[in-house]
């Protein structure tokens, strides 16, 4: 049996208020009303609520598509073909130059 303390809660939709009083409301509320007038606060209402109903929807969609990829079967792997080493035949030594087999010339005045 799972521990109490490991099952996730569902929690209240505004529990983010819970340290909000009565007063910090209405004080939000006209300063709202102030900067947004009486027409305009109602229209700012409904676009909050629509973006948080987007928010809440893609998140949705995000955890569904996570626990369908975690429920899903993992592709069985296929096994990497091996490779055999290539040998190649060694490259013939180049023939040495007469130049590098001769002596250098001396440079004694008396030989000349």
């Amino acid at each position: 049996m799972m521990p109490l303390h490991t099952l996730a809660l569902p929690r209240p939709a505004l529990s983010f208020l819970e340290g909000i009083g009565t007063m910090e409301m209405m004080l939000v509320a006209v300063i709202g009303l102030l900067l947004f007038g009486g027409k305009g606060l109602p229209e700012m209402a409904r676009t909050f609520g629509k973006v948080i109903r987007e928010f809440k929807k893609a998140s949705a969609n995000v955890e569904d598509e996570v626990k369908r990829v975690m429920n899903e079967e993992p592709a069985p792997l296929r096994p990497t073909p091996v490779r055999k080493p290539v040998h190649l035949p060694a490259a013939p030594l180049p023939a040495p130059t007469p130049a590098a087999t001769e002596p250098p010339p001396s440079s004694d005045p008396a030989n000349s």
